[in-house]
């Protein structure tokens, strides 16, 4: 009864194509982000927490928000253009150290003459670190026009591999620190600093917000179209006009350019210090995780995907503790990976299309409530 459209009439064509064009699905949008933008400032301004509030931020939230980002990239071109990748970890460090090297100022010694760039505030260092990231995925997405699935895959694999090898081996991008680790430079946006854990945790809001909107709103237009034609069957798109070098390569930009500013974030935000194994294979694979779980092709999913995986492990602990069952956090990372494991196969089986279907289905059901579906 609640869910139901019944007297809402679309009398536009705007009105028709909304993003949200069903009335109670714009209410509960609004009603999450009251909460995110101004709830949770609230809570921490009083101190009601029912977890602890610095804890619930920077171990929970921030994270929660990153990797969500990181998993709307990925869905972009695995689950909507239909290419499979193995490299997000390495386009999150791409993003990171690209921001960290336009942040501390870039010098390249030539021949004839030296490149010398100052540093450049926090703001634009990031969306450079994303262009970066987007210039190397349009790099190797041109296998990408020969090459795909499982070969696609591998070639991807291969950038993680060459990339950690890079920032390891290359002194260059940590300038030249013995121990390879590098520091975020101070976080300072259009003159404010921000430092508390409140105030990073609305600036990955206000990133994730923007993102994820301007990523809704190309899967529904012209482009969004074109990489799920050619998804389906990039022959059949083809012969429809469609050119597969364009669509693949933008997919490619446009998902790396995502992925590298939520590396950026991870590194600047979340970590402040961190060092290349801080984007190795297992980022990748957990990115990968949450597309698969939360749903191919559903930005959604990516939300619902990255809360399963990231929240997972925190919540084994709470209820083990809470149990008064005192384990090893080795032995829980053990547990989580069985879990984690025994979910995706569970997820394969009972709904292929994730979380995501499995919300929509849902909804469909309150739509039809108290009558059978």
């Amino acid at each position: 009864m609640l869910y139901r459209e019944t007297g809402q009439f679309k009398s536009s064509y705007s009105a028709d194509m909304a993003i949200f064009p069903i009335r109670q699905d714009r209410i509960a949008l609004w009603i999450l982000l009251a909460v995110a933008f101004i709830g949770v400032p609230v809570l921490d301004a009083f101190r009601v927490w029912p977890f602890g509030g610095e804890y619930l931020l920077r171990a929970i939230l921030i994270p929660f928000l990153i990797l969500s980002l990181a998993a709307v990239g990925l869905n972009i071109l695995t689950g909507y253009c239909g290419q499979l990748s193995l490299g997000s970890g390495a386009f999150m460090a791409i993003g990171a150290y690209s921001a960290y090297k336009f942040g501390t100022g870039v010098n390249i010694p030539l021949e004839i003459f030296t490149i010398d760039i100052p540093p450049l505030p926090v703001f634009w260092s990031i969306l450079l670190g994303g262009l970066m990231a987007a210039f190397v995925g349009i790099l190797f997405g041109v296998p990408s026009l020969r090459i795909k699935g499982l070969y696609l895959a591998v070639a991807t694999l291969a950038a993680q591999f060459f990339f950690d090898w890079v920032f390891i081996r290359v002194k260059w991008f940590t300038n030249y620190t013995s121990s390879g680790s590098v520091a975020a430079p101070e976080l300072t946006f259009f003159g404010l600093t921000v430092d508390k854990p409140i105030e990073r945790y609305l600036l990955c809001l206000i990133f994730v917000t923007v993102f994820a909107l301007l990523a809704k709103n190309l899967v529904r237009g012209n482009i969004g179209r074109q990489w799920m034609a050619i998804r389906d069957m990039d022959i059949a798109a083809e012969l429809m006009g469609i050119r597969p070098l364009y669509a693949k390569l933008t997919a490619f930009a446009i998902s790396s350019f995502i992925v590298g500013i939520a590396g950026a974030l991870w590194a600047f935000i979340y970590l402040g210090a961190w060092e290349p194994l801080a984007f190795n294979i297992d980022r990748s694979f957990q990115i990968l995780f949450m597309v698969i779980i939360g749903g191919l092709g559903s930005l959604t999913g990516s939300f619902f995907g990255a809360a399963l995986i990231y929240g997972l492990p925190i919540v084994l602990k709470v209820v083990l503790h809470g149990m008064g069952i005192n384990i090893l956090p080795a032995t829980v990372e053990h547990v989580t990976f069985m879990t984690v494991g025994a979910l995706i196969v569970l997820v394969l089986i009972v709904e292929p299309l994730g979380l995501a279907r499995l919300w929509q289905i849902t909804k469909q059901k309150l739509r039809v409530w108290p009558f059978p579906y």
